[in-house]
């Protein structure tokens, strides 16, 4: 028997049959497999549901807190969103705000952007107040307004 031969039966397992080489590729595709479904669920509970982010409502007495619409009566907008602001305040405070004041300025809500000066300075307050003040004049539900704040916002 040739070299060459011995060397056939040794990597075959000696007795002249294949061995039972394990191929790496089912781990290698079981692997990748398993990363992407990571990456999918981890997509997914991003974006997850309207009021993933949204603080949950307080039930307290909220419309005493936003600030009244005559301290901006030279700013008639202002003064309209402000007055809009204390008619819903139940909803405003169930809405998260998308110019990120909870992480810059420690509001709870979008509620709280209307118990200081902070909204009539804020495009984006003044306009997500506005957008919830009309949608539930219109008859829609809580989470219809956050699901069309965060279209309009991004998430």
């Amino acid at each position: 028997m040739g070299r060459a031969e011995q060397r056939r039966q040794a990597r075959s397992g000696g007795d002249g049959t294949r061995g039972k080489r394990r191929s790496k590729r089912p781990f290698w595709i079981l692997g990748l497999s398993v990363g992407a479904a990571f990456l999918v669920l981890a997509v997914a509970s991003q974006q997850g549901s309207a009021s993933s982010h949204h603080p949950s409502p307080r039930v307290v007495e909220l419309a005493p807190d936003v600030v009244p619409a005559a301290r901006y009566a030279q700013l008639p907008r202002v003064a309209e969103v402000y007055s809009m602001a204390a008619a819903v305040p139940q909803v405003l405070d169930g809405m998260y705000c998308h110019c990120d004041c909870s992480k810059h300025s420690g509001h709870y809500s979008l509620l709280d952007c209307f118990s200081s000066d902070h909204g009539a300075g804020c495009d984006i307050c003044m306009s997500e107040a506005a957008l919830a003040y009309q949608m539930t004049a219109d008859g829609a539900d809580l989470d219809a307004i956050r699901v069309a704040i965060d279209q309009t916002y991004g998430t």
